[in-house]
């Protein structure tokens, strides 16, 4: 057993050597000079997006707490899933408290195991917001990095998912974000793309939304 391993490993690791992981840089020629400005780069997100279903709200870095606070209590929303540990977090938790907006959703932190909190997570939370690695022109898409601190299911889960996204971390295409950020030095088991909300349809290609994550999907746009 021990030979038969040792054989395919060696065979494996030859593979390897003859045929690097990383390709000549001449091969993303195409994607290297496709490009757009950045106002032109951030319509073509919205536009795109759009297409499938995504909302937007336009804010500001010193509004987009109350922004945010605002257009949840408007949509009658009861709760709002946070990571507490994050950056974001710490500022809407502390944002709010001062506040005093009477109404408002009650702020939920995600700080249990999923083991300890999925009853509650499963069955009560209206919405989840996260942060964004940033957006794709190239495709409309939004690149979700998912950390302990803010987990895949918090923008999975939810109806409503509300993912951060500053109007300065645009990029023209996937290679670009990839190259830039040095994904290849460390990834997270499921970086993610998100383009809109979860939709399916069935036989009769009859659009259903909402039925394997978010039925709405709103990028907040920090400027």
């Amino acid at each position: 057993m021990s030979e038969s391993r040792n054989a395919i490993l060696g065979k494996l690791r030859a593979g390897r050597d003859a045929h690097p992981l990383t390709p000549p840089e001449s091969d993303f020629a195409v994607l290297r000079n496709k490009r757009w400005d950045g106002a032109e780069r951030l319509e073509r997100i919205k536009r795109m997006m759009e297409a499938v279903h995504t909302e937007f709200l336009e804010t500001t870095e010193a509004d987009w707490p109350a922004d945010v606070q605002a257009f949840l209590t408007a949509q009658g929303t009861r709760n709002l899933l946070f990571g507490p540990a994050t950056e974001a977090g710490g500022r809407l938790s502390s944002e709010w408290a001062a506040s005093g907006m009477a109404g408002g959703p009650e702020l939920i932190p995600y700080a249990d195991r999923v083991e300890t909190f999925k009853e509650r997570l499963f069955d009560g939370i209206d919405a989840g917001i996260t942060t964004t690695l940033g957006a794709i022109a190239d495709t409309g898409s939004l690149i979700v990095w998912p950390t302990p601190e803010e987990p895949r299911l918090m923008s999975l889960v939810p109806h409503m998912h509300l993912a951060l996204l500053r109007a300065d971390a645009l990029y023209d295409t996937f290679w670009q974000a990839m190259t830039e950020n040095r994904w290849a030095d460390g990834m997270p088991t499921n970086a993610l793309l998100i383009s809109g909300p979860s939709k399916t349809a069935d036989i009769e290609q009859t659009l259903a939304y909402g039925v394997h994550g978010p039925k709405r999907l709103v990028v907040v746009i920090v400027r």
